[in-house]
C-alpha cells in the first residue's frame, strides 16, 4: 500500500506520515500519471533520461517517475542525469551522494557552458536563453550517448503557464511548453510528465521529503527578468481569484482555431454557407446569424 514504510522506493523513505502530506503524494502521482498517458509518452522498454538540476521540481520527477515504475506503470528504464555546467559556487558532491544513497542509476557530467554564456551575453542581459540551449543539445548528446529515447524535464504546471503569457506578452505568438515534443534531427523526444502538477505541491513535496535543494541562481539571477514578472502578474491573479491558475491551464488544452486569428490553422478563406451546413453540428464552427 502507498501508506507502507517498506512497500515504497528509498526516494520515499522518511515521508511524512501526516494524511496531508499523503494526499499531496496521491495527487502528484496520479497527475502525472495521467500526462505520461494522455499525451503518450511511454514506449515500451525503452529508456528515459531523466533530468536532475537538483531543484524541488526535479526531485519531484526525479521521485514520482520511481514510484510509478515500482509499481509497474511506467515500463521504461530510468537514468537520472545531472548536468554541471560550471556555475560558481555549484555543490558538486551534493547530487551524486544523494543519488548513490537512494540507489539510482545515474550520470553527472561536467561541461562549463557557463563560462560561454558569460562571453557571450551583453552585460546586463539575461543568462537564461542561452544556457538553456547550450545545456539542451549537451542533453540530447548524453541520451544518445545512453541510449536514451527521452530527455525527461522538470516542467510544471506553472512553468508552462508562464511560457505561455512571455510568449503571448513578448513574443506575439500563442504557443508554451509541449508536454511532449521531437528533437529537430527527429531521434530524441523531450517529455514534460510534471505538465499537470502545479509549481506550490512541487515545493510542499519536495521540502516534506528534506531533499537537498540547490537553487537555481548560482550564477547570479539578474533582477526583472521577464519570466518573474509575468510570475508575479500570475500570482496576482490567483491572490485576486483562487483558482484562476487552474482555469488558465484548463484552457490551453482547449484551444478552438476557429475562434482565433490564425489561417494557417482555420480555412476562413474555405469558410461559406455551404461548408456551414455540412458542418451545422460542430461546435467549431462559427453560425451565422
Amino acid at each position: 500500500m502507498l501508506d507502507d514504510l517498506d512497500d515504497i522506493h528509498p526516494l520515499f523513505h522518511g515521508a511524512p506520515s501526516s494524511a496531508s502530506f499523503k494526499k499531496l503524494r496521491k495527487r502528484i502521482v496520479r497527475q502525472t500519471r495521467e500526462a505520461i498517458e494522455q499525451y503518450g509518452m511511454i514506449e515500451r522498454g525503452t529508456r528515459w533520461l531523466v533530468c536532475l538540476s537538483g531543484g524541488k521540481d526535479s526531485y519531484t520527477l526525479l521521485a514520482v517517475l520511481h514510484e510509478l515504475k515500482w509499481r509497474g506503470l511506467l515500463p521504461v528504464d530510468l537514468l537520472a542525469c545531472n548536468l554541471d555546467q560550471g556555475q560558481p559556487n555549484f555543490p558538486a558532491t551534493v547530487l551524486p551522494e544523494f543519488l548513490k544513497r537512494m540507489g539510482v542509476e545515474h550520470r553527472v557530467e561536467y561541461q562549463d557552458t557557463y563560462s560561454i554564456v558569460k562571453d557571450k551575453v551583453p552585460a546586463g542581459r539575461t543568462y537564461c536563453a542561452l544556457c538553456s540551449r547550450l545545456r539542451r543539445g549537451n542533453l540530447y548528446r548524453i541520451a544518445r550517448e545512453e541510449g536514451c529515447s527521452a530527455v525527461v524535464l522538470g516542467h510544471h504546471r506553472d512553468d508552462i503557464l508562464e511560457t505561455f503569457f512571455m510568449n503571448l506578452f513578448h513574443g506575439g505568438r500563442l504557443a508554451t511548453m509541449p508536454p511532449k515534443l521531437l528533437n529537430e534531427e527527429g531521434d530524441v523526444f523531450v517529455y514534460r510528465p510534471l505538465a499537470h502538477v502545479a509549481e506550490v505541491d512541487c515545493e510542499k513535496f519536495a521540502k516534506a521529503m528534506n531533499y537537498p535543494i540547490i537553487p537555481c541562481d548560482l550564477c547570479g539571477s539578474q533582477d526583472g527578468l521577464q519570466r518573474q514578472q509575468v510570475k508575479q502578474i500570475l500570482d496576482q491573479w490567483e491572490t485576486n481569484s483562487p483558482g484562476r491558475r487552474n482555469v488558465m491551464f484548463r484552457a490551453l488544452m482547449n484551444a478552438r482555431p476557429s475562434h482565433l486569428l490564425d489561417p494557417k490553422l482555420f480555412d476562413f478563406a474555405g469558410l461559406s454557407r455551404e461548408s456551414l451546413k455540412v458542418d451545422a453540428d460542430s461546435d467549431d464552427i462559427p453560425q451565422l446569424r
